[in-house]
């Protein structure tokens, strides 16, 4: 077994928010805690506590800031490991998903475009970092 696996053996249920920490939906358990507590993360439509058992084939809603998750639970662990084996865990639908990226090219969209200072800017920035690369041995 590899040092970077999914911990699943002798584990039939986790804690929520250990589950979703392990996940990578949110950095800590306590940020887990608090988005549970304040109505983000649902089962079935339904509040959950942080204390909730998480089980296989569960399905959740998780809404971080303006995006939202519907997924299914797809492996346990409760150990954090790298994002590739964090992925692992959960099945999103592909409704979901479509909503999420429709909704991030929407906020991309929105975005003003750069005004003259912020050019400015950003001009210099380039400039200096290629000043200190031509300086560099």
């Amino acid at each position: 077994m590899g040092h970077h696996t999914v911990r699943a053996e002798n584990l039939d249920s986790v804690r929520l928010d250990v589950w979703l920490w392990a996940a990578r939906f949110f950095k800590t358990r306590t940020r887990a805690q608090e988005a549970i507590a304040a109505g983000h993360v649902k089962r079935g439509g339904e509040r959950v506590k942080a204390s909730h058992r998480v089980k296989v084939g569960e399905r959740y809603t998780i809404r971080i800031g303006p995006y939202e998750w519907q997924i299914t639970v797809a492996a346990l662990s409760d150990r954090r490991g790298p994002a590739e084996v964090a992925q692992t865990l959960y099945h999103e639908d592909p409704e979901s998903h479509a909503r999420r990226q429709a909704q991030v090219a929407e906020r991309r969209a929105l975005q003003a475009a750069p005004t003259k200072p912020s050019k400015t800017a950003i001009d210099r920035a380039r400039l200096r970092a290629l000043k200190r690369q031509q300086r560099a041995p």
